[in-house]
């Protein structure tokens, strides 16, 4: 089975793009969402990261369930 990234439907906090992607990569999703503020922070004062997490969420799949 292939490995896919897909927003977390369990460890969201806003749309699931960083809880997906510590399911992705196995680590903790808190880890996943204090690299995403500091890195945000340096992009611009954090609008750029904004832009980047709004893009990510559209992009990224939700995981659909077989019927």
């Amino acid at each position: 089975m292939q490995k896919r990234l897909y927003l977390s439907e369990t460890d969201k906090k806003i749309c699931g793009v960083c809880g997906g992607i510590g399911e992705y990569f196995n680590i903790d999703s808190t880890l996943v969402r204090l690299a995403w503020v500091v890195l945000s922070l340096a992009l611009a004062v954090g609008l750029g990261g904004l832009i980047i997490y709004i893009i990510a969420a559209l992009i990224i799949p939700k995981r659909q369930e077989n019927i």
